[in-house]
């Protein structure tokens, strides 16, 4: 123990990795006691902690990372011994140095005989990289890469590294690299990640709609990770090493968050929150966050309210810094935003106020659906999944300026307009909110006063994006929703959009396979067939009476 105070006592020169007599003195103790040691030193060479393992490793503190940063080390170096012959540094030497964000991790071995100093094994962490990298590598652990630089292996002596000149031109580098990225983009970056026991195939087609939420929620994907289990980690989701992994991937690429194509529970939320400071999200959080950007009335915004609200109750159990670190920045935008450090029984009492309100919404609305059936004017309703290009056929047929982007839930806010049939008959034809698959299940009940819009709906128009890869999968999640709502009783008619970009043979098959009527939302002329249709349709008696019958079901 004694000997162990007298490396408090220790100062290694600033612009050394190590001096020769330091590294005898805990290469001796280190063979004396048959364990390993180690010690952390600052920048002025000062040692500020000795920490003693067993034979194989050591297991360093927890330090305070509040002075991390992407421009930044830790200020702090590890020196260690190896007792066993270890050919270099380890799996957990490299992972340390990267989560930890260490200036330098060096691993001294001892002789087994002699007890004195062998090579010292160094390494240091590299500024990021602008490489783009997607699928499911896993990271080099050892060698060069384009995280780490490992030096060559050096007798304690013979070092000729001048360490503070290495480290200050690393994070010279790095803040330059940081600064130059603020200068002309202030939008989080994350890395996308997808945790699958089924096909990979699968796992990719969902990563990447999750892509296409990222970016429509005003993200900068940086990469975009896919592992596949047997089975998912009940603590992490995807495992201790992978998530060490992960978090050196974005640590290393300089991201600000890790997005999960998974909806996280409360205790993977905080298990994940207790080994990075970086923010976390997943698919349903990200869902909210981009209806919070879009809503515009006071209802939509009760009902993004009501659905982040519903999502945090569980998650509130969690430190407050880390509920700030899930929540900040986006993840965090609307109404919502300001509940996230109440306590439970004031977030309770306010999805009571909020779930009332949405209750005089629906009466609001039952009215004015009374109204029209009063005047006999027909409802026709398009649903679809989301980005399908509802609001752009909204405006073709009714010469309307409702927004539309090619974003995914560009719509939010029900809009109804009145479209005159080539009959001089009007009927009310109503754009809905995109669905999804995984919709998260609150954010359903939350629209259901929304889609309630739907019930009363004589003809539903499913639209379709005829150019999509993932028709099937779009057309299964529309209908699963559908009957989710108790709305597939309603007479639907299938429409493909978007035909100008698909190759004619193929899709006049898609129109054989489905029964369905191909358009193009942003060319009027290709509109004639299915304005035909939806008043062939609302006409025909017997279809009349199917949907009035429909509808008092609804109303029921």
């Amino acid at each position: 123990m004694r000997r162990l105070e007298k490396l408090y006592q220790r100062r290694i020169p600033p612009t050394e990795i190590v001096t020769p007599e330091f590294a005898r003195q805990i290469s001796e103790i280190s063979h004396e006691i048959g364990r390993q040691v180690g010690v952390l030193v600052d920048r002025k060479g000062h040692v500020e902690n000795v920490i003693v393992g067993d034979a194989t490793k050591i297991v360093l503190p927890a330090l305070d990372r509040s002075r991390l940063g992407h421009s930044r080390f830790n200020g702090l170096r590890c020196l260690h011994t190896h007792l066993r012959g270890e050919a270099g540094l380890t799996h957990d030497d490299l992972t340390d140095l990267a989560l930890l964000r260490l200036d330098l991790m060096a691993a001294i071995d001892v002789e087994p005989r002699t007890g004195l100093p062998g090579y010292v094994r160094a390494a240091h962490l590299l500024p990021k990289t602008n490489r783009n990298r997607s699928g499911n590598e896993e990271e080099e652990t050892s060698g060069e890469s384009d995280v780490y630089q490992i030096l060559d292996p050096r007798h304690p002596g013979q070092l000729d590294v001048d360490f503070l000149e290495l480290i200050e031109s690393l994070e010279g580098e790095m803040a330059r690299n940081r600064g130059a990225r603020k200068a002309s983009d202030t939008r989080d970056r994350a890395i996308l990640v997808s945790v699958t026991m089924e096909s990979v195939v699968e796992a990719r087609e969902s990563l990447d709609e999750l892509r296409e939420l990222a970016i429509s929620g005003g993200l900068v994907v940086l990469d975009e990770i896919i592992q596949r289990r047997q089975k998912l980690d009940p603590k992490t989701l995807v495992g201790k090493g992978k998530l060490d992994d992960i978090i050196i991937r974005s640590l290393q690429l300089g991201g600000d968050m890790i997005v999960f194509d998974r909806e996280l529970t409360p205790s993977q939320v905080r298990a994940i929150n207790g080994a990075t400071d970086l923010k976390i999200l997943d698919r349903s959080q990200l869902i909210l966050d981009i209806f919070a950007q879009r809503a515009q009335t006071s209802e939509g915004r009760i009902q993004v309210e009501l659905a982040q609200l519903k999502y945090l109750l569980p998650r509130l159990s969690g430190s407050g810094t880390e509920m700030s670190r899930l929540m900040g920045g986006i993840g965090g935008r609307g109404p919502g935003e300001t509940k996230l450090e109440v306590d439970r029984r004031r977030v309770r009492e306010r999805i009571s106020l909020l779930e009332e309100k949405l209750k005089q919404v629906r009466i609001s609305r039952e009215q004015r659906r009374r109204l029209r059936l009063r005047r006999e004017m027909p409802i026709v309703s398009i649903v679809g999944y989301t980005n399908a290009g509802k609001s752009t056929l909204l405006n073709a047929l009714t010469q309307s300026q409702v927004s539309a982007e090619q974003k995914m839930f560009a719509t939010l806010d029900p809009t109804s307009r009145r479209l005159r049939l080539p009959q001089d008959q009007e009927i009310i034809i109503n754009d809905t909110v995109g669905f999804i698959r995984d919709l998260p299940k609150d954010l359903l009940t939350a629209f259901k006063a929304t889609l309630e819009e739907m019930e009363q709906s004589d003809l539903l128009i499913h639209l379709v994006d005829a150019s999509s890869s993932q028709i099937d999968s779009h057309f299964a999640s529309v209908l699963r929703i559908l009957g989710e709502l108790q709305l597939d009783s309603i007479p639907r008619l299938t429409v493909f959009n978007k035909i100008d970009l698909v190759d004619p043979e193929e899709l006049s098959n898609l129109c054989r396979t489905w029964n369905a009527i191909p358009i193009s939302a942003i060319d009027k002329r290709s509109l004639g067939r299915l304005v035909d249709e939806i008043s062939e349709r609302i006409n025909e008696p017997a279809f009349r009476q199917a949907s009035q019958s429909a509808s008092d079901s609804s109303a029921g």
